[in-house]
């Protein structure tokens, strides 16, 4: 099966690379040539069609928590029709991942990490008010990750078992909750900003990009990806390889249960997101299933088997405005409607760069941003 986006057309060996990344970010075009059948030129080339098409990106991340920091969730109620411009304004911003139109497209969920670990809140917490555009908006610290949104492979894999033992690679691991923090040396910044540019950078690439020799370069990367403070995650433009909708849950457990539930939905593959937080609620996840259907059938069967469950909102989301450090063109709402968890955008390239109660957190200040 072939599927066009635009211009490139995405065949079987497109979509066995985009899988074989999955499994291991920043394996050399060599050995993805020899555990797909294929040449080196041509996985090279076909990689850079994807990445040069915007549809493919690795992107290196950090594990916040393994270095003392404290990552936050931000939900934000926009007046009608100012969701996408403000989503927009907050997918720029450098600290802000995985932002997202959801309910309907009137509210926007975005992560943003911390910069700095002597602060208790980032900076663009400070910035956020209430205005024309933000009707109001609920900050949630992360206290704990169970599970801490490695993007899934999306649809069914075309890569055999064996072929997927061949590939794997620690650089692809789930940052471990229990490793002791760490902490970077501040020569390591311009690596880790090379890398979160460009995931699959040659180490002659970062080696110019840091002025150390590239077998210092090698070392450094290969040291903090054992460390479990360097993980490598995939950007992907929607829709390409049959993406499945995603759901976001607000839960309030009762604390006594609070980490039995957390390790319950962890350990299951629907859910590739899990965290306890602060707010109104105190467990946060993100849920990912075919449609609507399928988001009814799981919360009245799976989910009532949890102890301790008290309540659950749930805001389908609409469209990625950004994953990890990727932006997508906004799509016309002629575009954006189609079935499953609500509205969903067609493919897209990707591009670089309900009431609730509402808790007010004296160290996330109102400012002047809208």
């Amino acid at each position: 099966m072939m599927v066009c986006m635009g211009t490139i057309n995405i065949d079987v060996l497109d979509r066995r690379i985009i899988h074989a990344l999955y499994v291991d970010p920043r394996a050399p075009f060599s050995r993805l040539a020899e555990v797909l059948g294929s040449s080196e030129p041509t996985v090279s080339r076909r990689y850079r069609r994807l990445f040069d098409a915007r549809i493919l990106r690795v992107v290196g991340q950090l594990d916040s928590q393994r270095l003392g920091q404290l990552d936050w969730a931000v939900r934000i109620r926009c007046a009608p029709g100012s969701a996408p411009a403000v989503a927009a304004k907050l997918a720029e911003h450098p600290d802000t991942s995985w932002v997202q139109l959801t309910s309907g497209g009137t509210e926007i969920f975005s992560m943003i990490r911390s910069r700095d670990g002597e602060r208790g809140t980032p900076l663009l917490l400070s910035q956020l008010s209430v205005g024309r555009q933000v009707v109001d908006y609920e900050a949630y610290c992360l206290l704990h990750l169970f599970a801490t949104g490695l993007s899934a492979p999306p649809g069914p894999s075309d890569l055999s078992r064996g072929e997927i033992a061949q590939l794997f690679s620690p650089a692809r691991d789930r940052p471990s909750i229990d490793r002791p923090k760490a902490k970077l040396q501040d020569s390591d910044w311009p690596l880790v900003q090379a890398l979160a540019d460009d995931g699959r950078a040659a180490y002659r690439q970062l080696a110019a990009r840091t002025h150390w020799h590239e077998s210092t370069v090698r070392r450094r990367v290969e040291e903090l990806i054992a460390s479990g403070v360097l993980f490598f995650d995939l950007d992907l433009a929607s829709d390409v390889l049959e993406t499945r909708p995603q759901a976001l849950l607000w839960m309030s457990v009762a604390p006594a249960n609070l980490k039995d539930v957390g390790q319950a939905l962890a350990s299951r593959p629907d859910f590739p997101f899990v965290a306890a937080t602060t707010g109104s609620t105190n467990l946060l996840a993100a849920l990912v299933c075919p449609d609507d259907i399928s988001l009814y059938d799981y919360l009245t069967s799976e989910m009532t088997g949890l102890d301790g469950l008290a309540h659950i909102e749930t805001a389908p989301v609409m469209q990625f405005v950004k994953m990890h450090a990727t932006m997508a063109p906004a799509p016309t709402m002629t575009e954006a409607w189609s079935t499953g968890l609500g509205p969903r955008v067609s493919a897209q390239p990707l591009r670089q760069v309900s009431e609730r109660a509402t808790i007010e957190y004296p160290s996330a200040r109102r400012g002047s941003w809208t």
